[in-house]
């Protein structure tokens, strides 16, 4: 399988830490909520947790703060739909290949649900054939861009389809919640929305940079799924977010690295370029010192982490598009997802 078009979006209205700070302090939520929050709040919205800006589906911070069911299905509803298909028409261009030429299409969601699928929107906004196959997965969390992928390559590897358009898209403010709870508190300051889309096909394109898929492997504990996982309360999505997640992803994301490298006869030290998913400032420290890199290794991971926050699912593909555009060198790259589940996943790319 091979990646021949890469493609992102993002809501056109981007947020500073300190203005979201104004807006809580500002909201009758403020009052609600106690002292310790307030604490916890302003320590992760006024200090350094690697992230400078945001992108929200909101017109204004005030949003954010009318939290019912109505109003977060409605934003999903509309912002959804929008950013998976600007993705796509984006992976589209850079692929340069008409609609008609898709056979497949796997679109990826953890913050809303609709039915019928997102793929139903995406096809009709971009013209793709309605004889394409369409698969729309959900509950798969910041990991869930790999197993899309992992579809995508069982897909190419037949005769079931020549192209497949991956798509992951994620309002995260369509599924904030607040209350007294630090890991709930700490997810509403850390996650963004944006949407990733990549072509992926059965042949290279001579014409651009070869990316090859080339191995991939998982793990998945479900004795940790409550470490990091969706709730429902009062008919809206609760982030469940807990101390040990740091370093179930960095663990994780090891014992998986590490399992591909000894299949393949490789070593960490042969991997040019790392693309992996940022949970967050913490989270990338202990991917540094579990996978003994140092921070330059994981740039383009920090530098989207900088500018956009946690994507969940959909922030992989910015760090790949990111590697690509910056000419990361040649050679063997790792990209890799974990969240909920416990799950991570890891692929080997052989990019020339």
């Amino acid at each position: 399988m091979f990646v021949i078009g890469l493609g992102t979006s993002n809501p056109p209205q981007r947020y500073t830490k300190s203005e979201c700070w104004e807006a809580f302090k500002a909201s009758a939520w403020f009052n609600r909520l106690d002292r310790r929050s307030h604490l916890i709040a302003e320590t992760v919205l006024t200090r350094d947790n690697g992230i400078a800006t945001r992108t929200l589906a909101l017109d204004s911070l005030d949003d954010v703060f009318a939290i019912d069911p109505d109003t977060l299905a409605r934003r999903f509803d509309t912002h959804a739909p929008a950013l998976a298909a600007d993705a796509g028409r984006r992976a589209l261009a850079a692929a340069d290949i008409q609609p008609g030429a898709i056979d497949a299409l796997v679109v990826s969601t953890c913050t809303g649900y609709l039915c019928p699928g997102l793929t139903s929107h995406v096809i009709e906004r971009l013209g793709l054939r309605h004889d394409i196959q369409a698969f729309d997965l959900v509950g798969q969390g910041c990991a869930a861009a790999l197993p899309n992928w992992q579809l995508a390559a069982a897909l190419l590897a037949g005769t079931a389809a020549e192209r497949v358009l991956s798509i992951c898209v994620e309002v995260s403010s369509a599924a904030m919640y607040l209350d007294d709870d630090p890991g709930v508190l700490i997810s509403a300051c850390l996650f963004g929305d944006g949407a990733g889309a990549a072509v992926l096909a059965r042949a290279p394109d001579a014409a651009k940079r070869r990316i090859e898929w080339t191995a991939t492997a998982s793990s998945i504990d479900p004795s940790e799924r409550d470490a990091l996982r969706f709730e429902t309360r009062a008919g809206m999505l609760r982030n469940v977010l807990t101390r040990p997640v740091p370093q179930l992803a960095a663990d994780a994301a090891a014992r998986v690295l590490d399992t591909v490298l000894y299949a393949n006869r490789l070593a960490r030290s042969d991997i040019a370029a790392w693309i992996l998913h940022a949970g967050g400032r913490d989270v990338l420290a202990a991917l540094e010192r579990a996978l003994e890199v140092d921070a330059q290794d994981l740039r383009y991971s920090r530098e989207a982490l900088r500018d956009f926050g946690n994507m969940s699912s959909a922030f992989v593909y910015f760090v790949l598009k990111a590697a690509v555009d910056g000419a990361a060198p040649a050679g063997w790259w790792w990209m890799s997802s974990f969240g909920a589940g416990f799950s991570c996943h890891g692929a080997l790319l052989k990019v020339a």
